[in-house]
């Protein structure tokens, strides 16, 4: 008898199909991980009848501008991101008007009248980094924040992870985030 020596073929005509299959599985079970962006909400509508467009005091206006080259101004004074986040509590808790019953500012006569009219506001240049942008956001955000819990630890004598709604609307109604990215007048 004699032995051939052929060689045993693995048919590969299914191969395809089963990376298909294989593809198209991890495909189906994958989680695609989503950016998140900044947390900001946007102003509700003007309601039918209301004038919503006043004017602002300039007095109420802190003008931030990062420039092209990161660098923070402040009225066209450079400052450094480390001074930021004190340079805006400052100007939101003056209390120039003196109707702020929950202020601890100093009245001076170039900062805010009451931290409930105050708009900052945030320009930025054309080749500002990503980085410095979201810097200043964060230095803001911190600002607000600790302006609120102060006033959640004097006024409502609760720190700021145990209040209600009620209480957490009455800190945002005292402290109000207005930001603006667009051209103040």
């Amino acid at each position: 008898m004699r032995h051939s020596k052929l060689i045993p073929e693995v048919n590969a005509g299914s191969m395809a199909d089963i990376a298909f299959l294989l593809l198209i599985f991890f495909l189906v079970t994958a989680t695609i991980s989503s950016d998140e962006g900044i947390n900001r909400l946007l102003p509700k509508e003007c309601p039918p009848g209301m004038v919503c467009d006043s004017e602002i005091s300039e007095r109420n206006i802190l003008r931030i501008m990062i420039n092209n080259e990161d660098d923070i101004m402040i009225e066209n004074k450079r400052v450094a991101i480390s001074e930021l986040k004190e340079i805006t509590k400052t100007f939101l808790d003056n209390n120039g008007d003196g109707t702020c019953n929950y202020c601890n500012g100093t009245k001076v006569s170039n900062a805010s009248d009451n931290p409930k009219k105050v708009v900052v506001s945030l320009q930025n240049g054309r080749h500002t980094s990503y980085k410095q942008f979201i810097a200043v956001q964060d230095e803001l955000s911190k600002a607000y924040y600790e302006l609120r819990n102060t006033y959640s630890m004097n006024v409502l004598k609760k720190p700021s992870d145990k209040l209600s709604k009620e209480e957490l609307k009455r800190v945002k109604d005292a402290y109000p985030f207005i930001l603006s990215e667009a051209e103040t007048k």
